[in-house]
């Protein structure tokens, strides 16, 4: 008996070990997709635009448990990491960090005092850019959508690929309530 509960707890370890996220040394989550920038986000939507892809912005702090739940729950799932790595340029940033960010419109600040000016009060905030930024305005002001908070797998590949399909320019379209009711429901009528 104790030899099979030493193997179930090894077991049990091993699980928990595959499915922990990696953390880098200022205490955030790391991913593979996530892009090393100098964070001037006028350059960053340059390159975003060059690889065909779409600039994102995403806030997170050290310690954040919803943080924590997005990339063990939702970014471990392929469907989902695969979904935005080919599609997304991704941003971190860090909501008490010092390191010195560039908004769209010229302000460099410290990435905790950005995004006190962008009124950013949870983590994650997940921000989708659009492909062209009028000069003057800010990275929420430009904004396409904003995602406050941990949300699961379904909800979170639905606002990315929201973004990416560029529903939110259709006029009369679906909102993105309306276009993610009817995601869940194609998604249980195929099971």
């Amino acid at each position: 008996m104790k030899k099979l509960f030493s193997i179930f707890a090894a077991w049990v370890m091993g699980v928990s070990l595959a499915v922990a996220s990696e953390i880098g040394d200022n205490g955030l989550h790391i991913q593979p997709w996530f892009r090393d920038t100098f964070k001037d986000l006028r350059e960053d939507l340059a390159e975003a635009n060059a690889e065909g892809k779409r600039l994102v912005l995403f806030f997170e702090q050290r310690g954040c448990i919803y943080c924590k739940k997005m990339h063990e729950e939702v970014f471990s799932r392929p469907e989902v990491s695969d979904y935005i790595e080919e599609n997304f340029f991704v941003v971190q940033l860090n909501l008490h960090g010092d390191t010195e960010a560039v908004d769209f419109d010229g302000d460099e600040l410290p990435q905790s005092k950005l995004a006190r000016k962008w009124g950013i009060l949870f983590t994650p905030t997940i921000m989708f850019l659009p492909q062209e930024v009028e000069e003057g305005l800010t990275a929420p002001q430009a904004a396409v959508a904003v995602m406050p908070g941990a949300f699961g797998a379904s909800t979170t590949l639905d606002m990315f690929t929201w973004v990416k399909e560029e529903r939110y320019l259709i006029e009369d379209g679906e909102d993105f309530q309306r276009y993610h009711a009817r995601r869940i429901a194609e998604r249980r009528g195929s099971n």
